[in-house]
């Protein structure tokens, strides 16, 4: 039984590896390798092509002489950037927001998926989901506007209702620990509904039997999601965790900008648009762009940290 079970085994492998079989394969789905081209283009322009910039952090960069003929200062462009207390400071800012924005927003769509796969009503899901991911495509400068008319101290809508109501005005924009606390619930707003597709479709790939089981067995909801949605879509947490931890230190330059102001700028002022003001308005693009590969580079340890961890803790990692 062993012998004739393996002999069709051994024809497919050698079907596979024959001379010419990669080439027959190329000529008979050559359409999905013209479908490549496009994304690798892509990729190869706007994603490695730029690499090539980062040579800028070495140079003491001139703009009308180019980055080939700049010359080269090895490592001063990042002795002046950890000399800058400013660099210190907008770095707090960074690490401070993401890791606040990591434990606020990280488990909003994924509260919000468990929610919606809960939900009975066919169509009232999908009204919901369509709700929830409007916000995703609304810009940010459209937000900020969205915002200042909303918390405004003197002339927004919260503060009118709590002024006529007999309270005093909250300064949501002006006072620093209020701007933390609007810039969380705006990016939560802002982000959460689009975040569940993922988790959605991750529930979708538990199977149905071990919910039927449980009702057999008389769990009730709170249980069922505990022991069995959750662990059920355990990987992609895990795997979305990782990622976002690698991104602890780079940081969107829309957001903090459009929210930001001058009396909250000991708060508001990150990486990002530090290397806008440094690299842009004040044209020292060697100290930005160094700014920028220090950026990817603790990023990169970071994510490599956390997958460590994940797999050791999970068994679950990303590489």
């Amino acid at each position: 039984m062993n012998s004739t079970a393996a002999a069709p085994n051994e024809k497919a492998a050698t079907a596979v590896v024959r001379p010419g079989g990669s080439r027959m394969y190329m000529r008979r789905n050559w359409q999905l390798y013209v479908l490549l081209v496009l994304p690798i283009a892509y990729f190869l322009v706007f994603k490695y092509g730029p690499m090539y910039g980062v040579t800028i952090a070495f140079k003491d960069f001139n703009l009308f002489q180019g980055v080939n003929k700049s010359p080269w200062v090895g490592l001063d462009n990042f002795k002046q950037i950890f000399q800058n207390r400013q660099f210190y400071t907008v770095l707090r800012n960074t690490l401070m927001l993401n890791f606040l924005d990591l434990v606020v927003s990280f488990p909003a769509p994924i509260i919000l998926a468990i929610m919606l796969n809960e939900l009975r009503s066919l169509m009232y899901k999908k009204l919901a989901q369509t709700i929830l991911y409007l916000p995703h495509f609304i810009s940010w400068v459209i937000v900020g506007g969205i915002v200042y008319q909303v918390f405004a101290t003197k002339s927004g809508f919260v503060n009118n209702m709590l002024a006529n109501v007999g309270l005093e005005a909250i300064p949501w924009l002006s006072d620093k620990t209020y701007w933390v606390i609007t810039y969380l619930a705006t990016g939560v707003w802002h982000s959460a509904g689009w975040g569940t597709i993922i988790y959605l479709a991750a529930l979708t790939g538990i199977n149905k039997e071990l919910y039927e089981a449980a009702d057999v067995d008389g769990a009730g909801r709170l249980t069922k999601i505990l022991y069995i949605t959750i662990p059920g879509i355990q990987s992609t947490i895990v795997v979305l965790l990782i990622m976002k931890l690698g991104e602890l230190v780079q940081i969107g330059f829309e957001r903090p900008y459009v929210l930001g102001n001058v009396t909250v700028s000991e708060y508001s002022e990150v990486i990002s648009t530090f290397v806008y003001k440094t690299g842009l308005q004040s044209a020292q693009y060697s100290i930005a762009t160094g700014v920028g590969f220090f950026q990817a580079a603790v990023g990169l340890i970071f994510i490599l940290t956390a997958n460590y961890i994940a797999k050791k803790t999970t068994d679950q990692g990303i590489i």
